[in-house]
């Protein structure tokens, strides 16, 4: 049977519950998908938006990078909770801190990552996510970061500069129609990052609701991680 993919539809993967242990103490839940055969070319360590306005690890976009890219892209995919954030999965230890304290979230996600060997990790953020991918990206081994509608609330703008004389790669996808942060003024809050490569998306908005978003926004980063699996299908053989 052939079926087309969109929606909460989740394609085959390895799947495992996964917990990070954060230097200060705390224990984070989470969900490690992998292909289901084969290495993965590279992995997405996800950041997902502000919990405390409905952020989680099940945030829609992040929920189905899991459930199609191991897939369609042959890539490892990482999600979690913050600290103090809940989800089906559980709940993490801890308290919302701003994006302060979840410096040591992102440390235990790469921690993770190099004890289980996965291969050329990125950072992708959502919005909140985006700004723990700015304040604390530089401090990891990663190929570069992933910018999905980012805010720029908590990252300071020397904060951003400092990305200038770091060679890896920078993709921020910013919605036409977006709450916070839409191209025109994205463009001037980047300039400081002539290697950013900024991709205004025309009809987005900050939520990317409506399978077309979803994979624009999909594809976007499957074109910055692994070029070679696109097009993306959009049917699937069972």
């Amino acid at each position: 049977m052939t079926y087309e993919i969109r929606g909460p539809v989740e394609l085959p993967a390895l799947r495992e519950d996964i917990e990070l242990d954060t230097a200060d103490g705390l224990t984070l839940v989470g969900e490690l998908a992998l292909p289901e055969s084969g290495r993965p070319v590279a992995t997405l360590v996800t950041l997902h938006p502000l919990p405390t306005a409905g952020g989680f690890m099940d945030s829609h976009i992040i929920r189905k990078a899991a459930a199609r890219l191991p897939a369609q892209a042959k890539l490892a995919v990482l999600r979690f909770n913050t600290r103090g954030t809940s989800s089906p999965r559980g709940t993490s230890e801890g308290s919302f801190d701003g994006g302060e304290a979840e410096q040591f979230d992102v440390a235990a996600a790469m921690d993770f990552v190099r004890a289980r060997g996965l291969p050329h990790p990125w950072l992708v953020g959502w919005s909140f996510g985006t700004e723990l991918a700015l304040k604390y990206g530089r401090d990891h081994d990663v190929e570069g970061v992933i910018l999905l509608s980012p805010p720029l609330h908590r990252a300071t703008p020397s904060e951003v500069a400092a990305w200038a004389d770091d060679p890896r790669e920078m993709v921020v996808l910013v919605p036409e129609f977006d709450d916070y942060l839409r191209p025109d003024e994205a463009r001037k809050r980047f300039a400081s990052v002539p290697h950013a490569r900024l991709i205004a998306v025309d009809g987005g908005k900050h939520l990317w609701v409506g399978e077309n978003q979803t994979r624009r926004v999909l594809t976007e980063i499957v074109a910055a991680v692994n070029p070679d699996a696109l097009p993306l299908a959009t049917h699937w053989a069972d």
